[in-house]
């Protein structure tokens, strides 16, 4: 069985199908990029995979179970127990330190531990600035902050929107060497991005355009490693 499907999922808008009978799936511990245009529907695909919206139609099988039929509140705590989530925007608490910041993704599940935080956050390579101020961090370092408070509740998933899109090209290289890691130690990844550079270094890439899954490829020269052309 499959770790995510999606089966014939449409969500329509009034006229508009931001997503039309899309079905995919994916295993347990795979590396998925998604794909597309502005508009195409990758945005909407993320809000239904992350259980921060619902399919107007079709089935979203994660684990088995269809997140699609579940109540607002269940699909609150499936995201939180199961779901790990990381965006362009990095939302960090300013005022927090980066151990602070992971241990508020804590807060939400269980109970904050420091130590387990500070574990994350070596995870990630980042122990030595855990007791600064997201204002005191790079981009890559706040979003490897963010990276690690996804990983703090031991997800599924781990679902990146745009990860790499405000760094430049060595943080950017960093965090998919990052992604590259973390995929070697078993971790589910699918990260959305309009960066055919970062989509290549996937095990597999969906292309989304106006709503339709239009293409799937198999990087067989996976490698993980992202190159720059000169």
């Amino acid at each position: 069985m499959s770790l995510l499907e999606l089966k014939n999922v449409s969500k329509i808008y009034g006229d508009l199908h931001a997503l039309d009978d899309v079905s995919m799936k994916v295993e347990k511990g795979e590396w998925v990029a998604i794909m597309g245009p502005s508009g195409s529907g990758k945005s909407t695909m993320m809000n239904i995979i992350g259980c921060m919206d619902k399919p107007s139609l079709g089935e979203v099988l994660l684990d088995g179970v269809d997140i699609a039929r579940e109540s607002g509140k269940n699909l609150t705590t499936i995201r939180r127990d199961k779901i790990g989530l990381i965006f362009q925007q990095f939302h960090l608490v300013g005022y927090l330190t980066a151990v602070e910041n992971v241990m508020l993704a804590q807060y939400y599940h269980s109970i904050p531990d420091e130590k387990e935080a500070m574990e994350a956050l070596e995870r990630v390579g980042l122990a030595d600035r855990a007791r600064h101020l997201p204002s005191q961090l790079s981009g890559g370092e706040q979003q490897r902050v963010c990276v690690a408070r996804a990983l703090i509740n031991h997800p599924e998933i781990v679902l990146a929107d745009e990860p790499t899109g405000n760094l430049d090209e060595a943080n950017e290289s960093i965090v998919v060497e990052l992604f590259h890691k973390l995929h070697d130690e078993g971790t589910t990844l699918i990260v959305v991005t309009h960066d055919p550079e970062v989509a290549e270094v996937a095990q597999r890439t969906l292309v989304l355009r106006d709503g339709r899954l239009v293409k799937e490829t198999v990087n067989d020269h996976f490698t993980g490693v992202i190159h720059y052309n000169d």
